[in-house]
């Protein structure tokens, strides 16, 4: 039943996010889409983490190669979602407001994904290795 509840928690925050990044560009004063270019790193910021942890060995080291370049991949996207809004808020292409609104939905976007690696991240319980 914690799965249930951990789920719907994150399928409510992951739903607040993308209402922040739709204001950001569906209200009248605003009104261009340019911030949705930013759904292609929330796409794409669970990716290196995903790969690393089916390539890598399971072994208890502190440090592994392939999840340290994972975790500089998925920062290095994750500061180009935070950077993209304010880049296009200096060049004019949206206002201020909407800046505020798409880096306060990547935020918790963000945190919706790391979220779901800390709920369903760890090992399954009904594996067959015993």
């Amino acid at each position: 039943m914690a799965g249930i509840k951990a789920l719907v928690g994150l399928s409510f925050s992951g739903a607040i996010g993308l209402t922040f990044l739709l204001l950001s560009c569906a209200l009248e004063q605003y009104g261009l889409y340019w911030p949705l270019f930013v759904l292609f790193f929330y796409a794409l910021a669970p990716i290196p983490t995903f790969i690393s942890r089916r390539l890598s060995d399971d072994s208890d080291v502190a440090s592994n190669a392939c999840r340290e370049l994972a975790y500089f991949f998925t920062t290095g996207i994750v500061v180009s979602a935070f950077g993209l809004p304010i880049i296009m808020t200096r060049a004019a292409l949206i206002q201020l407001g909407a800046c505020g609104l798409v880096i306060a939905g990547n935020v918790v976007i963000f945190l919706t994904i790391l979220g779901f690696f800390l709920v369903f991240g760890g090992e399954d319980d009904f594996s067959w290795e015993q």
